[in-house]
């Protein structure tokens, strides 16, 4: 093959085939991304990789499973862990919010917990598991660590006693979380889990304060049979 002309989408659905999780979907988000760049400036005519699935379509499940969450929140040894799972597994939070929540924002008599984002508030509402996970690990904050006056409702060892009320790293975070998961991984699984439910760019932009441009990503992904005629 002399040509990036000459790649077909068989070339591109051999490429992903034999992979599975978070490792086809990277590259499969690679493709589709590398080949929109490359019609976009002319090198190709054609983008052989413009349907092609984000992740394994018979293997990715509505919802997430009650099974499945259970697996990983037991994977997961501390309260700190757990918590951090749900977050992400459930309500989609990216790593940088997380670390980033304030014990001003947590209100478990309501049941919702407050996420900064830039100048603005998302009011994330806590199912029954998020509530529980929560008041465990503040459970475990207080009696660890009884004397910290750092704002940031998550905390380590570290920032727990530092005069400076850091944020905890996000090493931290992906320290705690079970082997083979991360942050991203758990929140695009997530999204597109959902997705693939609604179809609804809207409802995606609602539930998880993503933009419009990348709500429509993950509904191509989910749905590519209706999106493939879209305007580019």
């Amino acid at each position: 093959m002399n040509s990036l002309r000459e790649i077909t989408k068989d070339h591109i659905e051999n490429a992903v085939n034999g992979l599975s999780g978070y490792a086809r979907r990277g590259l499969a988000i690679a493709l589709r991304s590398l080949f929109r760049a490359l019609k976009r400036e002319r090198v190709i005519f054609r983008n052989p990789a413009r349907n092609l699935p984000v992740g394994d379509l018979k293997g990715i499940p509505k919802s997430i499973p009650s099974d499945v969450l259970m697996g990983l929140l037991d994977q997961a040894t501390t309260p700190l862990g757990r918590f951090v799972v749900a977050l992400a597994s459930i309500h989609a939070l990216p790593g940088h919010e997380i670390r980033t929540l304030h014990t001003t924002g947590l209100d478990l008599s309501r049941g919702t917990l407050e996420v900064r984002r830039g100048l603005l508030r998302h009011t994330l509402y806590l199912e029954e598991l998020t509530h529980q996970l929560a008041a465990d690990w503040t459970t475990y904050r207080h009696l660890r660590w009884p004397a910290s006056a750092n704002p940031h409702l998550l905390v380590s060892q570290k920032t727990a006693v530092d005069p400076d009320h850091p944020a905890v790293s996000i090493g931290t975070l992906r320290a705690a979380l079970p082997k083979d998961l991360t942050l991203a991984g758990l929140r695009q699984d997530r999204i597109l889990n959902e997705a693939f439910e609604s179809a609804d760019p809207l409802k995606l932009m609602r539930l998880f304060g993503i933009t419009e441009q990348t709500a429509m990503r993950y509904v191509s992904a989910a749905h590519p049979e209706r999106t493939a005629k879209l305007p580019r």
